[in-house]
């Protein structure tokens, strides 16, 4: 039995797999916001949803880290790497960590490093290799699936995948998150899963850009199909297994976030479309959009690797500089593509 787990993150999916695990375990959830702490402490409501009462929020890394052996880190991956050192203080061997973080990092390097350096995959980490960079935890996972918040709190049924090195992480992993209405896939390629989760919000954005525009589902769903393989060939650059992109963690994920107005890089694609600034999108946005973090990683990296990835690319220059949003759809049509199938 685990009596008591710890989540890092009070964001919407923090929130969510907090109510998830209160079914079967105490929860400790972190957060820097006293009105955050107070409404899930004393009003036990938040983002909408009534909150069990086993949830119980603090702004104590130490104690959480001291009573739960199970943490889950789940905070956007611009500030995953300085959470991993506040964390890392408290953290010992003994500690499993599965972080539900959809994005990359690129160390110590600046937005503007980005923007004009050229890198290479060795400057590119996912969010388990940051864990066992910047602390002594060494059975670590990435949890990953379709898994939209909204219809999560909503009571809907869903399904998600502990990917781990460690069936041990998996094991505890379900334990924590099972229930009738949640199942929990286990995976042994957590690169597969992180590339896959990662990836798949730039082509979520994308298919917003359509859906905005009203192109029909015969176009969003070949946007879809190529970007699926755009994400497998930059998956099996960067060491991935194609395979582990044909289950819940790639395609599954990739049509819920691709084709929902609750995933919020969707919603971005679709206010583009409609008109809106970035910045504009930008300061109205309650959450942090991952997808365009990732695009400027990924831009970038398959640049300096000579990777073809046309969807990425063109979505790159419409969203950051400023080329005409149907002209650009007018290019992908007429892109001399590959074979349909090319993968398996």
């Amino acid at each position: 039995m685990i009596k008591t787990v710890g989540i890092i993150g009070s964001g919407s999916f923090g929130i969510t797999l907090a109510t998830l695990i209160a079914s079967n375990a105490d929860v400790y959830i972190y957060s820097r916001n006293p009105k955050t702490i107070s409404a899930i402490n004393d009003d036990h409501f938040l983002k909408n949803t009534k909150l069990s009462e086993r949830i119980i929020a603090m702004d104590d890394m130490a104690k959480i880290c001291e009573e739960c052996q199970l943490i889950f880190p789940v905070v956007p991956s611009s500030a995953f790497r300085s959470m991993m050192k506040n964390l890392s203080k408290y953290l010992t061997p003994s500690h499993i960590l599965i972080h539900a973080t959809k994005g990359l990092d690129y160390g110590d390097k600046t937005v503007k490093d980005l923007e004009k350096a050229s890198f290479v995959r060795s400057d590119i980490h996912s969010m388990s290799e940051v864990i066992t960079q910047e602390s002594s935890v060494v059975r670590v996972g990435c949890l990953s699936g379709p898994n939209l918040a909204r219809e999560i709190l909503d009571g809907k049924p869903a399904a998600t995948v502990i990917s781990s090195e460690f069936d041990e992480v998996i094991d505890k992993g379900k334990k924590a998150l099972a229930s009738n209405r949640f199942f929990v896939f286990g995976s042994h390629d957590i690169t597969g899963a992180e590339l896959a989760g990662a990836f798949k919000n730039i082509i979520a954005i994308a298919s917003g850009i359509l859906g905005g525009l009203d192109m029909g589902k015969n176009l969003q769903a070949l946007l879809i199909t190529r970007g699926l393989r755009e994400m497998i060939q930059f998956g099996i650059t960067m060491g991935a297994s194609a395979n582990s992109f044909l289950g819940s963690a790639g395609i599954g994920d990739l049509i819920a976030t691709a084709t929902s107005t609750n995933s919020r890089n969707y919603t971005f694609g679709t206010r583009l479309a409609g008109g809106e600034t970035l910045q504009d999108i930008l300061d109205t946005s309650d959450e942090i959009i991952e997808g365009l973090r990732t695009l400027m990683i990924i831009h970038r990296l398959a640049a300096s690797e000579n990777i073809k990835l046309p969807i990425t690319e063109t979505l790159y220059q419409a969203i950051y500089e400023g080329k005409d949003i149907k002209q650009s759809i007018a290019w992908l049509m007429s892109y001399p593509t590959a074979p349909d199938v090319d993968f398996i």
